[in-house]
């Protein structure tokens, strides 16, 4: 049990970092969480226990971070439009991105193409876990290709968890058992969501009761297309009675399922009617950014998420020239603006730059 050195970083007076074990501990007089660094499992609450905050005043809660823009899959769906030649950020730059956050940050998600592309990746995630300032735990997503036993060991080692993309059953299924025959119980599939993957989402369901390789899958989490990308040709999913088929045949099946959560409100009204929808409910958490969470592109830039990269109305700030974040980044122009569209919406706090309302 110990205190965090750095409590007076979060610039928001009443607030409390403590460790317990494996749970991180953040109280304060109208926002309190405990988050798990071993499982994952998370509770959050305002002034009362029931109380369920729409917003993080003390800063993100979790971190989107791009590591690198290279990728050799040149996928055609893909909204980053990523190739073979592009930029890694190095450790350092990690490390002055990672000391500029306050400590009430619990873990970082890690965008890379191929896990080859940033030689510093490896040392970028344990640094996560092995600095004197916070303790973050790392997880990422990977696609699986040429994945090698060694490379599963370290994720393994480092990471809490592990996505793998499906891209092709082989790839995606072989990386799934390497990683969860090694221990780890939080390997997950993400799946694109559109109208060209409909039919191939109900086949991994079947797969995910039948194909051995999949026996230690945590679950099935389902992306939703959003319509950006220079090589995108793909169509996004508008049909609310054709996403409910896919979320009563996942239920049936008794598969597990997630999703991000740009498909919260549309998940919501998928569940409508079912007897457990007051529990699903409290675990569909709806659009988190500028909220609890912040995306950083590999050059430093700050965006509300990914896919607001070059939106002609956002105007990025570099945390790299950054001297408060609190102040410059999270209660800054472009994070108030954004965050107050957002809650505008109420609590499903639908996504105000792309319509993804599905009907």
């Amino acid at each position: 049990m110990g205190k965090l050195d750095n409590i007076r970083e979060l610039g928001v007076k009443g607030w409390k970092v403590q460790l317990f074990g494996a749970w991180k501990v953040i109280t304060g007089p109208d926002f309190n969480t405990m988050f798990n660094m071993s499982d994952g499992r998370t509770y959050t609450w305002g002034a009362r226990f029931e109380d369920d905050p729409q917003f993080c005043p003390i800063g993100p809660l979790i971190l989107d971070i791009e590591v690198s823009t290279i990728c050799n899959g040149s996928c055609s769906f893909c909204y980053k439009s990523n190739t073979s030649r592009g930029k890694n950020m190095t450790l350092d730059t990690f490390k002055e991105i990672f000391h500029k956050i306050p400590v009430n940050l619990t873990q970082i998600a890690f965008g890379i193409g191929a896990l080859d592309a940033n030689p510093d990746l490896w040392d970028i995630m344990r640094y996560c876990r092995e600095n004197d300032y916070n303790k973050v735990v790392p997880n990422i997503t990977i696609n699986g290709i040429d994945f090698t036993s060694t490379q599963a060991d370290k994720l393994v080692e480092i990471c809490g968890a592990v996505a793998v993309s499906h891209y092709s059953d082989n790839n995606c299924f072989r990386a799934v058992k390497m990683l969860s025959d090694r221990g780890l119980k939080q390997v997950n599939i993400h799946k694109l969501l559109c109208k060209e993957t409909l039919d191939s989402c109900f086949t991994l369901i079947d797969d995910a009761k039948s194909d051995e390789r999949l026996r230690g899958l945590n679950a099935i989490v389902f992306l939703l297309m959003k319509p950006k990308g220079k090589r995108n040709k793909f169509h996004q999913l508008t049909s609310l009675g054709e996403y409910r088929k896919l979320i009563d045949y996942a239920f049936d099946k008794d598969v597990s399922i997630g999703f991000d959560s740009c498909s919260a409100p549309s998940f919501l009204k998928a569940i409508k009617g079912r007897d457990n929808y007051d529990m699903l409910e409290k675990v569909a958490e709806p659009c988190e950014s500028t909220c609890f969470s912040a995306y950083i592109d590999v050059d430093g830039g700050v965006w509300p998420c990914s896919f607001c990269e070059d939106h002609k109305d956002i105007k990025p700030l570099n945390i790299l020239d950054t001297d408060d974040f609190m102040d410059e980044v999270w209660n800054g122009e472009q994070y108030s603006n954004f965050r107050s569209k957002l809650l505008d919406g109420g609590a499903c706090r639908e996504c105000p730059v792309f319509d993804l309302e599905m009907k």
